[in-house]
């Protein structure tokens, strides 16, 4: 038996836990966190002259409690943890001289940003693993430790560009006094033409991108949409749940070969790829296809290579031959 809902529910609606959207209680945990934080050395409040920014902002403290139950104490674990990882592979220093046409190549093996948002306003990402078949051989070639290097970097291109570009989209939060941030994605996992022995083969692959994710970028995986599942899918479900933690698993729906009814009550047509049952010309290979909206915002094309968007304008970072 695949546990897994059939059909996503409650757990997508709104922005329950986010900012603007917090409960008196929760407001109240994220202060303790904060105030944890700071005495433990691992967070620096904002200067009193507002000349110096916080170390890091409340949505991301946010994704770490949230993935805590909202406890600050096993927040703080994770984020600790999560600190140290960073301190371990260097990653603010990684992301920003990561060589520019080498990140793009690696585009092709992990999810991709449709360019496009679900109603609430979340990054639509698809992963379509018979792509990621054909090019397993590249993949495979790549050494162990770049490979990860490789993910770290996506992971944050997601966090320090996607995000902040959404979140200066118009969204269903625009109008309210203090927008919430957007922090998370909603995600199509395509299993179409994809045999068993080929999923078998690419588990390691998909295990390490997961894994760091749960680990170092809570709560960033707003909901995974299972489509074009396998008769053998509840097999593949014994094997992946260990991945993610109880949180995680339960954002993840199977939808099956017709998705598309169910998908067009959580994306536009116009935002949804035409091979979901939506109306957008876009496939798995493709660079995003940016709404007007997100054009504009970024000029009028995605910058290539490791970028941030901050203030309303892109940074591109590394560096390409290209």
């Amino acid at each position: 038996m695949v546990e897994v809902s059939p059909t996503p529910g409650p757990v997508h609606d709104g922005f329950a836990g986010h900012l603007g959207h917090l409960t008196q209680p929760q407001q109240a945990f994220l202060e303790t966190f904060r105030e944890n934080l700071t005495s433990a050395g691992l967070y620096t409040p904002a200067s009193s002259d507002g000349t110096s920014p916080a170390s890091c902002d409340d949505a991301t403290l946010l994704r770490f409690l949230r993935a805590r139950g909202f406890s600050p104490t096993h927040a703080q674990t994770q984020f600790a943890a999560t600190q140290q990882w960073r301190k371990d592979h260097d990653v603010d220093r990684l992301y920003p001289t990561f060589d520019g046409d080498e990140f793009e190549e690696a585009k092709r093996f992990y999810p991709r940003w449709t360019g496009r948002r679900d109603k609430h306003g979340l990054p639509l990402y698809v992963y379509r693993l018979a792509s990621l078949e054909l090019v397993q051989k590249e993949l495979d070639a790549v050494p162990a430790p770049r490979r990860y290097q490789r993910i770290i970097s996506l992971y944050e291109y997601m966090t320090l560009f996607t995000f902040p570009l959404c979140s200066s989209l118009p969204n269903p939060s625009s109008s309210s006094t203090t927008p919430t941030p957007i922090s998370s994605t909603t995600s199509i996992i395509d299993l179409s033409h994809l045999s068993f022995s080929s999923i078998w083969k690419l588990r390691h692959h998909l295990q390490e991108a997961s894994r760091l994710a749960t680990a170092n970028y809570p709560e960033t995986l707003g909901m995974v949409v299972v489509v074009n599942s396998p008769s053998y899918f509840p097999t593949i479900w014994g094997w992946i749940k260990g991945w993610f933690d109880e949180g995680t698993r339960n954002k993840i729906y199977v939808l099956g070969r017709d998705p598309g009814q169910t998908l067009r009550t959580l994306i536009d047509a116009q935002n949804l790829p035409k091979a979901y049952g939506g109306e957008l010309e876009w496939t798995f290979e493709d660079e995003p296809s940016l709404d007007e909206d997100a054009g504009k915002a970024v000029g009028g094309e995605m910058p290539k290579g490791p970028a941030v968007f901050v203030d309303g304008r892109v940074e591109r970072l590394g560096k390409s031959k290209t």
